[in-house]
């Protein structure tokens, strides 16, 4: 979960962003007295994610609005279907509306495209994970949101899990002893993770312990060999290039983990609008 520390720290940087030479045309248009009543809407179907942003930055900007969420975080809505509604202080409901949507159409966009990914998995034990190809600065909100959609994490940071690529073991001189140098150093809770490009790269990782092994852009036929190598001595995890076309073939081969760095980088933003109401209506 978000903490409440980190989601004003992440929407005051964005008001900022927004705001640090004021809102010339509210003020100019708007009177500091006028109040009103903005009802946020989906207007195309999806899971929706975000809306704690959304609420702090409008009252980032006045803690007297009423914000009244109209559906639960994560959930699955259909075109039209209002999100939130925000009364108050007209010029603060105005000026904080483009950071409030920018939070939920993107984190609600990763989060419904996830969960379209974690349907179609759907009778396979293989999770779909996420990568670090994230935005830099907002890696916590793009993997919370695909948490929202159903998908799992991997790791955060650097320093978070253990994964030797390519280049590690070009420096380490060899997957051996990769493996034995971070085995030293690293506490015996971690899991070391190896990533593999060929069949005999997974035996070296397999004969030097790896719990857990990336296959990395391997066509089909040789993930499912892969598999059959492993017999369940390893964990397995399927990655690089994995578009929403294969992903029912790769789970069909019996991996662990299919992870996709298109759920953080090539989504795209869920329409939400707001609109201005008649308060006399509401």
């Amino acid at each position: 979960m978000l903490t409440r520390h980190f989601i004003k720290a992440v929407v005051t940087m964005a008001l900022e962003e927004d705001l640090k030479y004021g809102d010339v045309t509210t003020e100019a248009i708007v009177s500091p007295q006028a109040t009103g009543v903005g009802c946020i809407y989906a207007r195309e179907k999806g899971v929706i994610a975000g809306l704690p942003l959304a609420e702090c930055a409008f009252m980032e900007l006045d803690d007297n609005l009423e914000c009244t969420r109209l559906v639960e975080e994560g959930a699955h809505v259909e075109a039209g279907q209002p999100l939130m509604r925000v009364c108050g202080r007209l010029r603060a409901l105005l000026s904080a509306e483009r950071t409030a949507l920018n939070f939920l159409q993107r984190l609600s966009g990763i989060a419904t495209m996830t969960a379209a990914w974690v349907k179609e998995l759907e009778g396979y034990p293989a999770r779909l994970a996420d990568t670090r190809k994230t935005t830099p600065g907002l890696r916590v909100l793009e993997k919370y949101a695909v948490r929202v959609g159903g998908g799992v994490n991997h790791r955060f940071s650097l320093g978070s899990g253990i994964l030797i690529k390519d280049n590690h073991i070009s420096a380490a001189g060899g997957i051996a002893a990769a493996v034995s140098a971070v085995r030293q150093r690293a506490s015996f809770i971690w899991r070391i993770e190896v990533e593999v490009t060929t069949l005999e790269e997974l035996e070296e990782a397999l004969a030097a312990g790896a719990e857990l092994i990336l296959l990395d852009n391997m066509d089909t036929p040789t993930i499912r060999k892969a598999v059959e190598i492993t017999a369940g001595r390893a964990l397995l995890e399927a990655s690089g290039n994995i578009g929403f076309e294969r992903l029912r073939e790769i789970a069909a081969t019996g991996v662990d983990y299919i992870s996709c760095g298109a759920l953080t980088h090539s989504y795209r933003a869920l329409d939400i609008h707001m609109s201005l109401e008649n308060e006399a209506d509401t």
